[in-house]
């Protein structure tokens, strides 16, 4: 089972859809440092920056989401899980910020198989949460 599959299993309990795009868009990006690197090299540097480090998290929109992913993979996404475009981006704003702060405790992406292990159990709480 890889990692990305850990994911989405961790997270299918009342994230339902939403955690599955998350493990989806991560594993489409190449894992945790790519998803990072489309919103550094998508303008978003500042908020990803804020997600990654030790501070709070800058808030992103449904918008921001769109336009780093571009519609066409938002659609696609939404399309796999069962969801509306404009549901998942807005979705994707209210929880990526923190998953991509749970994946990285320490304010670093992670480089190895083995902290993005570890960083997986921090996300299971996240998104078993009423």
């Amino acid at each position: 089972m890889s990692l990305f599959d850990q994911l989405g299993g961790l997270l299918g309990g009342e994230g339902g859809g939403v955690a599955g795009a998350v493990s989806e868009l991560m594993q489409q990006q190449g894992g945790l440092a790519g998803l990072v690197e489309k919103f550094n090299s998508g303008g978003m540097s500042e908020l990803v920056s804020s997600w990654v480090g030790t501070g709070g998290n800058l808030p992103v929109s449904a918008e921001q989401i769109q336009q780093v992913l571009g519609n066409e993979q938002v659609a696609a996404l939404a399309g796999k899980f069962g969801l509306d475009p404009q549901q998942l981006s807005q979705a994707l704003a209210d929880y990526l910020p923190q998953a991509v702060d749970k994946l990285t405790p320490d304010g670093q992406v992670p480089q190895g198989g083995d902290l993005l292990s570890q960083g997986l159990g921090m996300l299971q709480g996240f998104f078993n949460k009423s």
